[in-house]
């Protein structure tokens, strides 16, 4: 199969292409990672890691994935290349996709993921920028398949219209999940993202200001922080402005929970419900190994 050359938002897959690096994804992780014969798929590929953003999945999941896959993974921090001394990004894109096989970056303005993939001769994977965290969508999207044993579920997006929710918008579109999103006024998904998640076939994206009308027939209820990376200053006014949209015991009626970590205990999601028998969050950061694992199996072999 043919696979676009760049991964920067969820819809970089044709719909066919996103069944099977879930289908893959399923078959890694049922797999001994010490079996070569059947998991060392990437032997000698390397993957540059170019992160502007602090993580732990990310981080952690690309470069074990990558040394179970039979390759190598080189972090670049923020003061590990020339980028913070004033290089062009066209310019560290041409040199790096000299050196190594692919590219994740980690950054915040999305442009920039854009113009390395502009200027890269090698496969760029968003591995988050402030508008878009597409391998979180592929493995939010593994963690319901597995869950539920299909895409026949309703599910509901209560909280910030952020990077997240973005790609899961454009996710749960991909594969036909009806969606509801709740956010307060001036914190919701850009016009932008829903048309293109109106785009396909399927139902259409519900939005709303209720988390209670949100989550009333939802199978799972997704949730994600209030307060971002680089909107420190807003704090306040977040808070502020979030007041009701909590996901606690009060608002749901047993349906399966996720969030993508880290997790503000007591902000937009309560300890009880995360530690509760509902919540599918560790499932979640777990496939976020084996989802991106089946990405650069097909997008670096």
């Amino acid at each position: 199969m043919t696979m676009t050359q760049h991964f920067l938002d969820v819809d970089d897959l044709s719909r066919e292409e996103l069944d099977d690096v879930l289908d893959d994804a399923e078959a890694l992780k049922s797999q001994e990672t010490g079996d070569d014969d059947n998991h060392a798929l990437l032997p000698d590929k390397t993957l540059a890691m170019l992160f502007e953003k602090p993580s732990t999945r990310t981080r952690v999941s690309f470069e074990t994935g990558m040394t179970q896959l039979g390759g190598h993974a080189i972090f670049l921090g923020p003061d590990d290349t020339q980028l913070g001394r004033g290089e062009p990004l066209s310019d560290t894109a041409r040199t790096l996709s000299r050196y190594v096989d692919g590219i994740m970056v980690r950054v915040f303005n999305h442009a920039d993921a854009v113009e390395l993939a502009e200027y890269a001769s090698v496969p760029i994977v968003n591995g988050l920028t402030d508008d878009a965290h597409p391998c979180q969508a592929l493995a939010d999207l593994l963690t319901i398949r597995e869950h539920f044993d299909s895409f026949d579920v309703q599910a509901a997006w209560v909280g910030d219209g952020n990077n997240v929710a973005q790609s899961f918008v454009i996710g749960c579109a991909m594969v036909g999940i009806d969606l509801t999103v709740a956010h307060p006024e001036g914190y919701g998904i850009d016009d932008s993202v829903i048309d293109r998640a109106n785009q396909f076939d399927g139902p259409n994206v519900t939005v709303t200001n209720d988390p209670t009308k949100a989550v009333a027939d939802a199978d799972v209820v997704y949730t994600d922080v209030w307060v971002s990376m680089g909107q420190e200053k807003e704090r306040d006014e977040k808070l502020q402005a979030f007041e009701g949209f909590q996901v606690n015991e009060e608002l749901l009626d047993e349906q399966a929970v996720l969030h993508c970590l880290p997790a503000h205990r007591g902000e937009e999601i309560t300890g009880a419900v995360i530690e509760s028998d509902h919540a599918l969050v560790w499932d979640q950061a777990e496939n976020r190994l084996h989802a991106q694992k089946a990405l650069l199996t097909k997008l670096l072999s």
